[in-house]
């Protein structure tokens, strides 16, 4: 008897332990979509466009990026007198890198454009997650350069991993840790957010980026809900 009353209590913590780490990832989920917007306006997100500069080693390259909501994503690069581009849609994806040698795009492998669709949500992963299909848990705090951070993992339906770090006054997100396994082998890549800024429309994003290449990005111009040529995700 003493037996079955301690796997019952046993179990009763864990279900009670699974409960609170759910309840607790929806609210600081919750926290985080207000911050930077609210749940309703963030609906509203059809399109952005970011103009960049990317500084590596005092060359500053001019960089734009171009995102369709679950559609397209573009991005332009600027290098050495020569125009370089990425452009990744749902079912295919291209670089064209002549500042590395590339002389014609090259397709993506079929494998890497099924794990990163689920980039192309502009909206947010954390928006609605559970309807489209990603896994959430709550890991805890963990320090981020001096600050102890709510820290989420999030399993995406196409199967990229993502640890994600809130600050616990702003609630934004500082940095993203994502896990890939696309290449045959996994791959970690970590990115920070800084200098948050609201626009006009009321959105927040951040404007300054590390971790999308070897330098810092700086955004220096924002523009959401304009209409977007699903012509340039083509490629030429």
């Amino acid at each position: 008897m003493k037996t079955l009353r301690f796997l019952l209590s046993g179990a009763l913590a864990l279900v009670t332990l699974f409960t609170v780490q759910a309840q607790t990832a929806d609210e600081v989920i919750d926290k985080h979509l207000q911050a930077i917007g609210g749940k309703e306006k963030l609906l509203t997100l059809t399109s952005v466009v970011m103009e960049c500069n990317l500084s590596v080693q005092g060359m500053d390259i001019p960089i734009k990026i171009t995102q369709l909501n679950n559609k397209g994503q573009r991005v332009d690069i600027t290098a050495m007198g020569m125009e370089n581009y990425t452009i990744q849609t749902n079912t295919d994806g291209w670089t064209y890198m002549p500042i590395q040698g590339q002389t014609a795009p090259q397709a993506m492998p079929a494998e890497a454009v099924k794990e990163s669709v689920d980039l192309l949500d502009i909206q947010g992963a954390l928006l609605n997650y559970k309807d489209k299909g990603h896994k959430v848990e709550y890991l805890g705090k963990e320090d981020v350069e001096g600050t102890e951070c709510h820290k989420l993992k999030i399993a995406l339906k196409g199967g990229m991993e993502q640890t994600m770090y809130f600050d616990p006054a702003s609630y934004y997100i500082v940095k993203v840790t994502s896990k890939s396994k696309a290449t045959g082998q996994e791959v970690e890549q970590t990115q920070t957010f800084s200098n948050f800024k609201k626009l006009d429309e009321g959105f927040v994003f951040p404007f300054a980026l590390t971790g999308f290449g070897p330098g810092e990005l700086t955004i220096s111009k924002i523009t959401v809900n304009q209409p977007v040529d699903e012509k340039i995700f083509k490629v030429q």
